[in-house]
């Protein structure tokens, strides 16, 4: 189970924790993570997934997460890709779904649940600087905070989600389209952030 080793090496070091609050996450004593980290014993694929969810990503499963060697070509140092699912815009209006029918592969280490979706409109299409253009995919992370200036994926009550670009004006949060023939709209009481835009492929 070595891809495991990496992955929990990968999201120690990419979460800033000592082995001992690792530990702590994963509800078990330091020896064993040590154990894990070292290779010398091997957690069955229900321990695997049971250790996942205590992370809190339930969307990375044993059986969806992929860790292949030398999948990944252009990334020094890292051996490791991980599948996650597809979702439709219609999957946020409530909770979200925990599987997929389909999934899309990339080297990212979530910092919580992530997701991808496809771009259905132009209002992210800008004609110049950054641009999402319709069509395109976009790798969402749910762990990440919504900062200013960070793509997003905002709900507000009782509208469907959008992508937008998070900013700031005047003390208020503005969700701000990046085709100037949208509308800024103001983040309302209740507003939602279900996550921020990590990648962007192209759909194909």
């Amino acid at each position: 189970m070595e891809d495991w080793n990496v992955f929990l090496k990968r999201y120690k070091r990419e979460h800033n924790l000592s082995q001992l609050k690792l530990a702590e996450r994963l509800g078990m004593t330091q020896g064993g993570v040590g154990h894990w980290l070292r290779g010398t014993r091997r957690p069955t694929l229900e321990t695997i997934n049971e250790k996942l969810e205590m992370l809190g990503l339930v969307f990375l499963q044993a059986r969806v997460m992929v860790v292949e060697r030398d999948v990944v070509t252009d990334a020094p140092g890292r051996n490791a890709s991980f599948r996650f699912p597809v979702l439709a815009w219609a999957d946020l209006q409530g909770p979200l779904p925990e599987t997929s029918k389909s999934l899309e592969q990339t080297d990212y280490m979530p910092a919580g649940n992530a997701f991808w979706l496809v771009v259905e409109n132009d209002s992210m299409n800008a004609a110049s600087g950054k641009s999402v253009p319709e069509g395109m995919r976009v790798l969402v992370d749910a762990g990440l905070l919504a900062e200013p200036g960070k793509l997003v994926i905002a709900r507000q009550p009782g509208r469907p989600a959008v992508l937008r670009q998070l900013v700031e004006e005047g003390g208020d949060k503005m969700l701000k389209p990046l085709n100037t023939r949208y509308p800024m709209i103001l983040c309302e009481d209740g507003c939602e952030f279900m996550g921020v835009v990590v990648r962007m492929h192209a759909a194909l």
